[in-house]
């Protein structure tokens, strides 16, 4: 993701710098700039709610869809609070001797940021709202690995510490200046910071839990699809906020992250689409939604340092290798993921992790690639991903320990099996 360090616009009364001074221009306001991330961070706001909300709440069956969206949008509540507080500081600013891996306390509840200070060429509150955006649909998209058996109260614990302990400090090595920043690691809009962490807490958080009850022999199958098919369109539309805004401005380069979201996404659709047509003779609407968010993940870190070609190869493997995890691979090993989250999310960031290392495009990003002669590209994506895989699974597991010593995290039995709508909200769909 493009980075600016904020800064305060100078005042009118400023006298401007001689001509000739050797000094770095003001930073000026570009309203057209501003106009396109006030745009993007409405859209990413969007995809969590009501996006992923509607996506999940589709999947599940009739006696947990209100948990699951309550769930979703109670953490965008939540985690906006923990964001203005002090997530924003941790993520975005010097970390003074512990930079390489967090930010600092400067500015905790927005301190020093007001209506002139800017991040760039957009204001900073711009800046802060937008990345808060992601801050707060990281965590949401965890809910889909445990669904049907955590407390909401644990869930509430759980995501405030996870959004502190993982989010932040990864966001601050990929964006804020940290140590996979400086190594050379290429994330323009958060492969590594937001789908393979999210993806790795999925999995290590469903295997804590353990598997639902009835899990492989009872029939929990989407109970509403249309819900989920809703959902996924949103979450198609509101990428473009994803990807596009990271680029942090109306721009050519904007333009082209536009083309490699578009391109794989319908890549990973059409490629998750035909593989279950062949194996299981049937094209299924959750088949194609689940490609088409695979598609969306797998571009992530690369859609702005690829072109089409790379965006349609990346489209195609991650439909293809997410399928196979999400499907062959999860019932091999028996994880109860429920909504595939590490299969999809976990492994499709991989994929495109790795695949932006492959076709890296100088002329597009900066960076050149393995198909334009730098090999060593690929190992540092690797890199990005082991310390981001390794950070994230111990975390996340020590955060659980903790959750689970303070409330609990499983609901009892039959809270279980009659459905936590009736028994932790005290409602239900009819």
């Amino acid at each position: 993701m493009a980075q600016a360090e904020p800064e305060a616009a100078p005042a009118a009364e400023e006298p401007l710098a001689e001509e000739g001074a050797g000094e770095e221009p003001e930073a000026t306001l570009d309203s057209g700039d501003t106009a396109w991330m006030l745009t993007s961070t409405v859209l990413v706001l969007m995809m969590a709610i009501p996006g992923l909300a509607l996506f999940y709440g589709g999947m599940v069956r009739k006696k947990g869809v209100l948990a699951v969206v309550m769930q979703c949008f109670a953490i965008v509540c939540l985690l906006t609070v923990v964001w203005f507080i002090v997530g924003y500081s941790l993520a975005f600013t010097d970390g003074g001797s512990l930079n390489a891996y967090v930010g600092g306390f400067s500015k905790m509840f927005l301190a020093g940021v007001g209506v002139d200070t800017l991040s760039g060429t957009i204001p900073e509150t711009v800046f802060f709202t937008f990345q808060m955006t992601f801050f707060a649909i990281t965590p949401a998209l965890i809910v889909g690995a445990f669904a049907d058996r955590m407390k909401f109260s644990a869930v509430c614990i759980f995501m405030v510490l996870w959004s502190l302990i993982v989010y932040a400090p990864v966001c601050h090595w990929v964006w804020g200046g940290g140590f996979l920043s400086e190594d050379g690691v290429l994330d323009f809009a958060g492969g590594t910071v937001v789908h393979i962490n999210a993806g790795v807490a999925g999995l290590v958080t469903c295997i804590f839990l353990g598997k639902r009850i009835g899990y492989g022999t009872e029939n929990m199958a989407p109970h509403n699809l249309v819900l989920s098919l809703i959902g996924a369109s949103l979450l198609w539309v509101g990428w473009f906020g994803f990807n596009v805004g990271s680029a942090l401005a109306a721009s050519g380069g904007a333009g082209m992250v536009m083309v490699t979201t578009q391109i794989a996404t319908a890549a990973a659709a059409l490629a998750w689409m035909f593989m279950e047509w062949i194996i299981h003779k049937k094209p299924s609407v959750l088949g194609i939604i689940s490609g088409a968010i695979a598609g969306l993940v797998a571009i992530t870190p690369a859609c702005g340092f690829v072109d089409g070609w790379g965006a349609l190869w990346i489209g195609i493997a991650s439909g293809l290798i997410c399928f196979f995890m999400s499907t062959t691979v999860k019932k091999a090993l028996g994880y109860d993921d429920s909504l595939d989250v590490w299969g999809i999310h976990g492994v499709g960031g991989i994929v495109g992790a790795l695949l932006t290392g492959v076709f890296a495009v100088e002329a597009i990003g900066g960076t050149a690639g393995l198909l334009e002669g730098n090999p060593g590209q690929v190992l540092t994506q690797f890199w990005g991903i082991i310390a981001t895989i390794v950070w994230c699974a111990i975390a996340t597991f020590v955060i659980l320990i903790v959750t689970n010593i303070l409330v609990g995290v499983r609901v009892s039995e039959p809270v279980e099996i009659e459905g936590l709508d009736i028994n932790l909200h005290g409602e239900t769909v009819q």
